[in-house]
């Protein structure tokens, strides 16, 4: 079976089973929840009869509460003070307290007399001693008269009545519930008089609590969420549903509702009620299973119901399928002729093998018409080449240029030679230069018709056109040729944001010709070093300039000697100033611009010679050839500047100080030693100067610089540092030691020492004397 027969009958039966599972899964939920609903509803109408059950036994014990407290009896005995020997009255006392637990499911009753200090319960009369003074005191600071109370706290100290024997072992059966009433009953200003109590075990209200639907559970919450008659198991179990169910009853006000949650790994789904009788929370647990027992009769129906329609969708969706497919099929056989399908090739879907056979019919044309192309657009290439370097035999043969479909019947032609401008400045870097050029050869190719151009190329850094003229005028085709340039200009401006610069050449008529008119096109560009960057420059503008005056060469040569002489000078900036004044001279000549260049590596040369003969080797300048041909390929005044000053003159002067400051240390270290080995000896700075073969003001100055002070005084100081040293070391008198220094007058060498130490010689001699005794 076929992939796209195969989709066919996936899509139909699709169409007809997904609607149709859809609805029966749809029916089920909905039918699902109604029985859920119902069941939830039955289940809550029980909820409410257990607590009308429980609070009809509650509201029993009240009102038998109140009709005790109202008896004379009970009046009588709170203001006597019961011993042993009242046994009438407190029998009394205990046969109505008796007839109140026939009333109700009590299980003890409590009379506490705290004027007098006795308790009465079913069993006894006792003392107020043993009663549990902490739960008292709790009932006592309670705000209200009468009140309900669950816990498992005893109030009695001793459990002596019969049914309560093992009542307090067990802490989760000792749970009761009791009702405490103030006596007298209105009491918010004055303190009670007694207390009665009535207590039932939580065992008896978790009788009324029993579910008719076993299904269920149920339990209550007291005011603060506690399930106080639940079991601990229970309590455990239920613990997250109860937190649930409290924190929606106080915090959101919801008193009935019902939720999904989940016990004990199972869901289930929790009913809940608020009493507004005593504030408590009756509470229903089911299980989810349990309730969706029911829906499972409606789940198989359904489920046979859907069968049945996807059954019959399926025969159609065959049936109809069969029918859709013929024509497809014949199609296929028909592509199979043109692309036979290989062997073990992946199988396709039919319309695809179907298109890939029509692809591949249109992609072999394509290819053939694209291969055409591209060998057209080289050979054309091709064919311009050839015309700008003279090799194209029979150029003028105009059946030649129209066999590769060049322009034809123009009356001028005219070459455009552009070269891109200082890189430094732009966001490209040298090396993009050629991928620049190409760039630019695309945008010509765009922006020109073909039937106004040749063939754009780049051809030795520059991009090149080769334009045609119908006109016949040559300031026609000047104008022409000035208007393509401007626009060229502008678009490369536009599309990479780089400055250019094109020159035109003469308009020219034949083909033969096209190699001199680029000539005249990078003699035309020469003009940029007088100039600028960014211009337009034609031939025509520069052809008829004059000649040089004879003396140019010379005052060339005279600054070229001054520059020279401020490097060896090392004086950087009136290097540069001659510099400038030196590219003024060459650039704003009219006859330099075809020498520009030979001009520059002349100057190169004499400064790199300069160095060579101090000992130093041109490699620590630049390296040679790429420096070179660097210098060769700059076109503008600010190149030029900024590479000889970068490149050539600051590296030089740099060498030069370097090998002055090693020159400067010799001089110094050798005058020291003159110094020191002379000084008894009338020296001075010519002397020293005539032993190193140096002008005396030139030794002056290093010695100066190197020892921050003057000659005479670094001998001066030396000479009184010998004399002070001669003091402390011998007994010579102070004239043998002026003399011993090269001073004859002991005048002068006293006041030299005492202006030196700011004491005289022999001052100083008793000083030391003194301080060794």
């Amino acid at each position: 079976m076929g992939k796209f027969k195969s989709k066919i009958l996936i899509y139909s039966l699709l169409l007809g089973s997904f609607p149709t599972i859809l609805i029966g899964f749809f029916s089920y939920f909905i039918a699902a929840k109604d029985v859920e609903e119902k069941v939830n509803e039955g289940n809550m109408h029980l909820l409410n009869q257990t607590r009308m059950r429980v609070e009809q036994v509650l509201d029993s014990m009240q009102r038998t509460a109140l009709q005790f407290e109202n008896s004379s009896l009970l009046s009588s005995v709170m203001n006597s003070r019961l011993s042993g020997q009242d046994f009438i009255q407190v029998r009394e006392l205990m046969k109505e307290m008796f007839n109140l637990q026939t009333q109700t499911i009590l299980n003890q009753v409590y009379v506490i007399n705290l004027k007098h200090g006795w308790v009465v319960d079913l069993n006894s009369l006792k003392s107020l001693e043993g009663m549990n003074s902490t739960e008292l005191n709790r009932y006592l600071d309670h705000k209200d008269s009468i009140f309900w109370v669950t816990g498992s706290e005893e109030i009695s100290k001793t459990a002596d009545h019969p049914e309560m024997e093992g009542w307090n072992s067990n802490k989760e059966t000792n749970t009761t519930l009791r009702l405490v009433n103030k006596i007298p009953l209105l009491t918010r200003n004055t303190a009670p008089l007694g207390i009665l109590i009535l207590q039932i075990t939580a065992k008896d209200i978790r009788s009324m609590l029993e579910p008719v639907n076993l299904r269920a559970a149920q339990y209550i919450l007291d005011e603060q969420g506690n399930a106080f008659l639940s079991p601990a198991a229970d309590r455990e179990a239920y613990q997250s549903i109860n937190r649930q169910v409290f924190g929606k009853v106080q915090q959101n006000g919801i008193s009935n509702g019902a939720f999904h949650a989940e016990s004990k790994g199972n869901k289930v789904s929790v009913l809940y009620s608020k009493s507004d009788y005593n504030g408590w929370t009756y509470v229903s647990v089911v299980s989810l299973d349990k309730v969706t027992d029911q829906t499972g009769k409606i789940a198989l129906i359904t489920a046979a119901a859907c069968f049945g329609i996807i059954l019959t969708v399926l025969i159609v969706s065959l049936l109809g399928s069969q029918r859709m497919y013929s024509p497809i099929r014949r199609l296929q056989e028909f592509a199979a002729n043109v692309q036979p399908q290989r062997i073990g090739q992946e199988r396709k879907d039919e319309f695809e093998y179907i298109q890939d056979s029509l692809n591949s019919l249109a992609v072999s044309r394509n290819e053939l018409d694209r291969q055409m192309k591209s060998q057209t657009i080289h050979l054309r290439e091709f064919y311009v080449l050839k015309l700008f370097t003279e090799q194209m035999p029979g150029a003028d043969d105009p059946y030649a240029s129209e066999r590769y479909g060049f322009p034809c019947g123009w009356a001028s032609l005219g070459v455009l030679t552009l070269e891109l401008d200082n890189l430094q400045q732009t966001r490209f870097q040298e090396q993009d230069r050629e991928l620049l050029l190409f760039a630019v050869n695309n945008i010509v190719s765009e922006i020109l018709p073909e039937e106004a151009r040749f063939s754009p190329i780049v051809l030795n850094h520059s991009q090149v056109t080769l334009l045609t003229c119908k006109e016949e005028r040559i300031e026609a085709g000047q104008e022409l040729f000035n208007e393509t340039a401007r626009e060229i200009k502008a678009k490369v401006e536009e599309y990479l944001g780089l400055e250019c610069s094109i020159g035109i050449s003469h308009p020219f008529k034949r083909l033969s010709d096209t190699k001199r008119a680029y000539h005249e096109s990078l003699a035309a560009l020469k003009m940029r070093f007088v100039l600028g960057p960014n211009i337009i420059v034609c031939y025509a503008d520069i052809e008829d300039q004059g000649s040089i005056e004879k003396n140019a060469y010379i005052k060339l040569k005279r600054i070229e000697d001054q520059i020279l002489l401020a490097l060896e000078e090392r004086q950087t900036e009136k290097a540069e100033q001659q510099f400038e004044q030196y590219l003024d001279e060459l650039l704003c000549k009219d006859g330099f611009h075809q020498e520009h260049h030979m001009l520059l590596l002349q100057l190169a040369s004499r400064t790199l010679s300069m160095l060579q003969e101090q000992g130093y080797s041109m490699k620590q300048v630049w390296d040679g050839e790429d420096e070179l041909n660097h210098l060769l390929r700059m076109q503008t005044r600010n190149e030029i500047a900024g590479w000889f000053q970068h490149r050539l003159f600051k590296p030089v002067i740099s060498i030069l100080e370097d090998m002055a400051d090693k020159q400067f240390v010799n001089i110094t270290r050798r005058i020291l030693e003159i110094v020191h080995d002379h000084y008894e000896k009338d020296i001075s700075l010519e002397y020293c100067a005539a032993i190193l073969n140096f002008n005396p003001a030139y030794v002056s100055r290093v010695f100066k610089k190197e020892m921050d002070v003057s000659f005479s005084e670094y001998l001066s100081q030396y000479r009184m540092n010998v004399a002070k040293n001669l003091l402390d070391t011998t007994e010579m008198k102070v004239s043998e030691i002026g003399k011993k220094v090269s001073y004859t007058n002991i005048s002068a060498f006293i006041r030299t020492f005492r202006r030196t130490f700011g004491i005289t010689p022999g001052q100083y001699r008793d000083q030391k004397h003194n301080e060794k005794r």
